[in-house]
């Protein structure tokens, strides 16, 4: 598991964007950047400037991934038949941690890598302990029964601030969710505005 090196509060100060749409971001509050200079008024950004951040955005958001990762990410879906910023997004979505937290098992994609990696879920019965296992359409995840009770997951099971996306099927009282079709752009609920055409220009510069 890649380590993380920034706090979800800190990336989303650093982009001035509330990511995940959460209540406490101190975003809310604070729409400027951190530091002493943070307030001060921003000059035009670049064409570069502008993919960065779009990139950024999206690394942050699936729980600050590593550049190696991403990368990698980024040139399975170019090699791919398709567009490749929704085949970069379906990559993205199949992920077994982003699956984890669109099902709502726990309350950020950040706590839905530490509980793969702790090996509270099972993919077709079978325990999974990797965040970036890569699940298929027809895929069952599910929480190792033993896990179902604790707090993490009854909490986030009540969790009002986002739905369940209808490309995966869950039923709460069983603990599984069942992968059902890789999303488009347009299908995933993301909170802000994401640009993934724009991370395909920074990586083909």
């Amino acid at each position: 598991m890649s380590k993380r090196a920034s706090s979800k509060h800190k990336i989303d100060r650093r982009l001035g964007e509330n990511l995940w749409g959460r209540p406490k971001s101190p975003v809310n509050k604070r729409e400027y950047g951190p530091g002493q200079h943070g307030q001060r008024r921003k000059g035009k950004v670049s064409d570069y400037g502008t993919q960065l951040r779009a990139k950024q955005k999206l690394k942050g958001y699936y729980g600050n991934i590593s550049e190696k990762q991403f990368r990698k990410i980024y040139a399975d879906a170019t090699r791919r038949k398709g567009d490749s910023s929704e085949n970069l997004i379906g990559l993205l979505e199949t992920r077994l941690d982003a699956i984890v937290y669109r099902a709502k098992f726990v309350p950020t994609v950040f706590a839905a890598r530490q509980f793969i990696s702790h090996g509270h879920i099972k993919v077709n019965g079978r325990r999974v302990n990797i965040p970036s296992y890569q699940a298929k359409v027809g895929d069952v995840i599910e929480v190792k029964e033993a896990s179902r009770q604790l707090t993490i997951v009854l909490e986030a099971t009540q969790l009002a601030e986002r739905d369940v996306p209808d490309y995966i099927e869950v039923d709460h009282h069983k603990m599984t969710a069942k992968f059902a079709r890789v999303p488009a752009l347009a299908d995933v609920p993301y909170p802000v505005q994401m640009e993934p055409n724009l991370v395909v220009e920074f990586y083909s510069r």
